[in-house]
């Protein structure tokens, strides 16, 4: 899904650059409470990337019969354990 799959970096860079503040933060010596506050929204905007990769691939593994999938993908017990990892 290619659209997914440019949500899901468009949020990672999202993210990258959020994290590049915490750091820059750090480096700055800037106020514990400014600090925390960003690495929040970037634990926040990681998890919104997990969230819509296991999403895109239960859309896919539920719209997609199991002969037509590859052996790649993954079952619906290991979705869920993914999906559990995030939550």
């Amino acid at each position: 899904m290619p659209d997914a799959q440019k949500l899901i970096s468009n949020r990672l860079r999202r993210a990258r650059g959020q994290l590049d503040a915490v750091i820059a933060a750090v480096d700055a010596n800037d106020p514990c409470r400014d600090i925390v506050t960003q690495l929040a929204a970037v634990s926040s905007a990681l998890n919104r990337a997990g969230f819509v990769i296991i999403s895109t691939a239960m859309k896919e593994c539920v719209s997609t019969p199991d002969a037509e999938r590859g052996d790649n993908d993954l079952t619906t017990e290991e979705l869920e354990k993914l999906f559990l990892t995030l939550a």
